[in-house]
């Protein structure tokens, strides 16, 4: 990366409160870690005191009181988060290049649909027997696409994913390294003594402009179809159980939980760790903070949960605060006691 504050500006559509617009960029970081070569920017109030002391060359902000050291060159623009990705974009390590082909190593079954003008398999993958592949798809080096698995357009199927028998994948999914897509549900009954496996014969399916997470699981359903709706994103590490349906456009961020044949509605958020109850309904557009524990359904839209059970945030925040008012109750009572006695 070789830039100029000039050329940046004309990159993200800004404009320059200050500075040299001929300065030398080479590189981008946080603000706190940039030097004098770096291009950063402000995008969370709580980065104030960053700003206020970052050796950034250049820093993009989204009011023109952003206070910024002098020697900083200062980029005005609607949103900093949005520009910088831009710029990363533009100047950061790309993937490779898109190369339609099948690599040598891999495995192609005779009766799946595999184009090789229009699709890329990369190094020891595997696309079984009547599995399809669709046009500008690339299948990653050691990936599994399982018989009668369809793979939609445009989609980025990393190394070792493995999508299991007969799931669906729409079109421009990512699935990121590791992704398993359709192993068995966690069903058993418990039958003279022992566990018994019922038998998981239902799907997956991934619907468009889904991003799937590194190490992240999602089961098949027992019978019908586990449910991942369109443009939700599911961080790395993430375990979704048999027959869950997921709704559109959800965030669902790492080593959160769902169990099983629960319904999370649109637009709902569950931060990292957080634990979902099997056989639940959640309404649209509620978001629950980081490891709450959500036991019972949620039927009215909107709102934040926090804690264990999960419940309102005021209504969490409030109990959280008689407890911290525990101690110094006690104290009063041991007070009172001894006033008591003597």
């Amino acid at each position: 990366m070789k830039t100029t504050v000039t050329e940046i500006m004309s990159l993200v559509g800004g404009t320059l409160l200050r500075g040299n617009p001929a300065a030398v960029l080479t590189s981008f970081a946080s603000l706190d870690q940039a030097d004098e070569s770096c291009v950063s920017f402000f995008g969370n109030a709580k980065y104030l005191d960053q700003l206020q002391e970052t050796r950034a060359g250049l820093v993009l902000v989204p009011v023109e009181e952003a206070p910024a050291p002098d020697s900083t060159a200062v980029v005005l623009v609607d949103n900093p988060v949005v520009a910088f990705d831009t710029i990363v974009r533009e100047y950061g390590v790309r993937p490779p290049e898109f190369m339609p082909g099948i690599h040598e190593s891999a495995s192609v079954a005779c009766d799946a649909t595999v184009n090789e003008s229009e699709v890329s398999v990369l190094a020891n993958a595997t696309v079984s027997a009547g599995a399809v592949i669709g046009k500008g798809s690339r299948i990653g080096s050691g990936a599994v696409i399982c018989e009668g698995a369809t793979v939609g357009e445009d989609c980025e199927i990393g190394p070792n994913v493995t999508i299991r028998e007969g799931c669906i994948i729409g079109d421009r999914v990512t699935l990121h390294p590791g992704v398993v897509i359709g192993a068995d549900g966690f069903g058993f009954e418990f039958i003279e003594g022992r566990h018994q496996k019922i038998e998981q014969l239902g799907i997956v399916r991934v619907e468009n402009d889904v991003e799937i997470g590194a190490s992240t699981t999602v089961d098949r359903a027992r019978f019908g179809e586990t449910i991942i709706g369109e443009g939700t994103k599911i961080d790395n590490q993430v375990q979704i159980g048999h027959n869950v349906t997921i709704g559109q456009h959800c965030i669902i961020v790492a080593q959160t939980g769902i169990s099983g044949s629960s319904r999370i509605g649109n637009y709902v958020t569950l931060a990292a760790q957080c634990g979902v109850a099997g056989h639940l309904d959640i309404a649209d557009h509620v978001t629950f903070g980081g490891r709450s524990g959500v036991i019972q359904s949620i039927a009215e839209p909107g709102g934040t949960y926090f804690g264990y059970p999960a419940r309102p945030l005021k209504e969490d925040r409030r109990e959280r605060m008689r407890i911290k008012q525990l101690g110094g109750l006690l104290k009063r009572v041991k007070t009172l006691e001894k006033k008591i006695d003597s």
